[in-house]
């Protein structure tokens, strides 16, 4: 994520937490007495966030020095030391709680996509994540997708073009709405790939028969039409100079279902709960004495 809309995003999270001042600290705490915090793990997962950490400490107070001893993407178990870090006390108690929400919930989406990537490793299927994401965090979220593993679907409306449901239903049919996308990049310039989400068989060959689409996205498909939706994608390449389109499977997966889905040769399946049905990794910021 670029750093200036980090720091964006770090302004509004002090000004949440707090406003006029932590009084509570304030209170009690001398303005120039030093300590030492540390970033203790209690669960097991995947670190992330360690990153943004950082930022958001030189964002508060620069003259803050971390001794970092973990890095993103680390595998790590509790009792584990991430970093300390050491400053003015009363800028390690103003940090601790905003820098301790995002890094629970980066490391906590980098231990699940982390999870579901290794069930299909040895498939060639990489997980994705959707849109599915916290509003104002989508870009971290996403980050945290790839730390463990994961791969990162379009990051909004704005970086490709996926025809769902309604857009088709809307357009008229497969064929309408593919026809305007690609007529509609042409017009304005713009090098989108474009995917198209479909709901039968007989769609997956109208979406075909136009040679337009870069990827397909089954939805709601069974394992077993799954398989039948691949060879026949497959089968139209081999007959179309090889032309190679992506496909996606979505709709429904689980964890227990994943591999069923993988197996079936899909170059990709998206799982929404990689970042909307994800349980923080616990772990807290503790004073040194």
């Amino acid at each position: 994520m670029d750093k200036q809309e980090l720091r964006k995003l770090i302004a509004i999270w002090f000004e949440e937490d707090i406003r006029d001042g932590d009084h509570t600290s304030l209170s009690c705490i001398p303005p120039t007495q030093m300590g030492c915090q540390q970033l203790i793990i209690k669960d097991t997962g995947v670190l992330a966030g360690v990153e943004v950490a950082k930022e958001i400490i030189n964002y508060f107070d620069p003259e803050c020095r971390m001794e970092q001893l973990l890095h993103d993407g680390d595998l790590v178990k509790p009792g584990d030391i991430a970093f300390r870090v050491y400053g003015k006390e009363l800028s390690l108690l103003q940090i601790e709680r905003t820098m301790l929400n995002i890094m629970q919930r980066m490391s906590g989406v980098a231990t699940t996509a982390h999870k579901y990537q290794s069930l299909i490793a040895d498939t060639g299927c990489h997980v994705l994540d959707t849109r599915k994401t916290t509003p104002g965090l989508r870009y971290l979220e996403k980050e945290a997708v790839a730390i463990g593993g994961g791969m990162n679907h379009r990051i909004g409306l704005f970086d490709m073009i996926l025809l769902k449901d309604n857009h088709v239903d809307f357009a008229g049919g497969i064929t309408n709405a593919l026809t305007r996308a690609r007529d509609y990049c042409k017009e304005k310039g713009k090098d989108l790939r474009i995917e198209i989400e479909v709901r039968s068989f007989d769609e997956i060959r109208e979406a075909l028969a136009t040679n337009i689409p870069d990827r397909i996205m089954l939805d709601n498909f069974s394992p077993e039409k799954t398989k039948e939706a691949v060879d026949i994608i497959r089968t139209w390449e081999q007959a179309n100079n090889g032309k190679h389109i992506e496909i996606e499977s979505s709709g429904g997966i689980t964890i227990d279902t994943l591999r069923d889905y993988a197996v079936c040769g899909v170059d990709f399946i998206s799982v929404g709960a990689l970042t909307h049905s994800v349980k923080s990794l616990d772990m807290s910021f503790k004073a040194v004495k």
